[in-house]
This record gives C-alpha cells, sequence and structure tokens, in this order.
C-alpha cells in the first residue's frame, strides 16, 4: 500500500494510504487523538489501512500541537486538507462529493469542529472558499466534545487556555446546527477520561437540528482503543483487542457507504 505526504498550512502533513485501482473512491481523512498535545500513532496509520481495506481512500492528518493555545489553527489545517483532497479529486481517485473526516478522542472535537462550523466566515476569515472545505459527513469515535461538566479539560486548556469563557466556544453541542452533515458516533461507556456524556450531548444536539446520524454505546472499553484489535492495542494502559468494539469499523464502512 503506497504512501504519500503532502505539506500543509500551521505545519501539518496529510499522509495518503493509497488504494489500488483508477475509479474515484471515497475518501476518509482521519484526526488521531491525544489530547492535542500530539497526534496518536495508534489512531493514524493502522485505521488508514482499515479504510483503504473497506473500500475507500484514506488520509491521515498529522496537525501541529505545539505553541498552545492552538486555537484555530488546527481546524484551519484539516479545512486545508479537506480542500486539498477536494481539489485533486481526480488525480487522487476521490469522489469530492464524498469526503468525510474521522477522528479519535480531541482529533474527534477537531473533526467535529469542522462538521459544525464549516460555512461560518467568522471562524475561517471574510472571502474564504467555504463550500471546497465542506465535509460530507464525520465519524467521531470516543470524542472530546463538551466543555461543561463532562470535559477532557487538558484538552480544552491546549485549545484556548485557562479561561473556561474561551474554553466554551469550542464546545461542540453547542454549535451543531442544520448544516452539519451525516455524523457516525461511537463511544465506551466505561471511558473514564472522556465520558460517555460527551457523545450523548452532541447526540443530543444533532437530534434538535434534524441532522441523521448514528450513534453505537459499548457497555466496556477503556478509553483509546482506536480499532480495538491487536496491531492497536496497548496492554499497558488495559487497551486489549475486543471483537465486538472492533465492529465499529465495520459499522461505520457499511454507514458511509449508504449515504
Amino acid at each position: 500500500m503506497s504512501q504519500t505526504v503532502f505539506p500543509l498550512p500551521h505545519g501539518g502533513t496529510l499522509t495518503r494510504f493509497a488504494a489500488s485501482g483508477d475509479l474515484p473512491r471515497p475518501a476518509v481523512i482521519i484526526c488521531p487523538g491525544g489530547g492535542y498535545e500530539f497526534c496518536s500513532e495508534r489512531e493514524g496509520a493502522p485505521v488508514g489501512r482499515a479504510f483503504v481495506k473497506a473500500g475507500f481512500e484514506a488520509f491521515v492528518l498529522e496537525y501541529c500541537c505545539l505553541e498552545a493555545p492552538l486555537e484555530r489553527r488546527p481546524l484551519h489545517t484539516l479545512a486545508a486538507a479537506v480542500a486539498f483532497v477536494r481539489r485533486k479529486a481526480a488525480q487522487l481517485h476521490v469522489d469530492a462529493d464524498k469526503i468525510a473526516v474521522c477522528g479519535f478522542s480531541a482529533g474527534g472535537h477537531l473533526a467535529g469542529t469542522l462538521a459544525t462550523v464549516w460555512n461560518r466566515p467568522d471562524w475561517f476569515g471574510e472571502g474564504a472558499d467555504l463550500e471546497i472545505h465542506r465535509p460530507n459527513a464525520a465519524v467521531l469515535c470516543y470524542p472530546v466534545i463538551t466543555a461543561g461538566d463532562y470535559a477532557h479539560r487538558g484538552s480544552f486548556e491546549q485549545l484556548a487556555g485557562p479561561e473556561r469563557t474561551a474554553q466554551q466556544t469550542f464546545s461542540l453541542e453547542e454549535l451543531v446546527n442544520a448544516d452539519t452533515p451525516p455524523v457516525f458516533l461511537w463511544h465506551t461507556q466505561d471511558d473514564a477520561e472522556v465520558p460517555v456524556e460527551n457523545s450523548l450531548l452532541f447526540e443530543a444536539a444533532l437530534r434538535r437540528a434534524g441532522v441523521p446520524h448514528e450513534l453505537h454505546l459499548f457497555p466496556h472499553g477503556v478509553h483509546g482503543l482506536a480499532l480495538a484489535d491487536a496491531e492497536t492495542s496497548d496492554p499497558l494502559k488495559g487497551r486489549l483487542p475486543d471483537r465486538h468494539v472492533a465492529r465499529w469499523h465495520a459499522l461505520c464502512a457499511e454507514w458511509l457507504k449508504e449515504l
């Protein structure tokens, strides 16, 4: 499986995991987690390869986590990645109308931010081409969502600094609107780092806004399971292979292909 790395703004990179053949395929741009402090390798390349095997063109985003507070820099890097894939769709064998963003934990927050504010000029600047970075779907895996009572506080401090008012600007359950694209969510109810209430709050907001979505809650599993398989296991942190939780990826691929 060939890999090509493309540079992006703000020190980011986009690694393409190319599928075989020349027919245009749907694309998934993957945002690893890491609390906005780093980009997890376990939630990057293995996930990209899994999506290629499922029939997608896959791209893994490396976004810069230096010089906190990061504010909107990761968002603008992801927006540039979506715009790049859409502009180069023919060359990359991508269907330009089928580009999804996928994120894990803080990467889920990043993907969810673009999904909710993609058409707001105040987040990107006057004159920005908003349609070019519009995601057609979002996949949020045990995502950081709320800056409220169930916050993963470290992620919001990395983004916005210590002031709670500034952090609240990035609270995604308050940013959902009717223009948010369809969303696939999954979380484990045992998650002690990013409580399941994050996904529940986002799902409720999607329901109120009439946004198509699918939510899967698994009863057991620690935070950061990634694919929940042997390749992405991390025994020292209790991240063991789990055949039941691992079903999320097949369910997600089915959901994306039906859109």
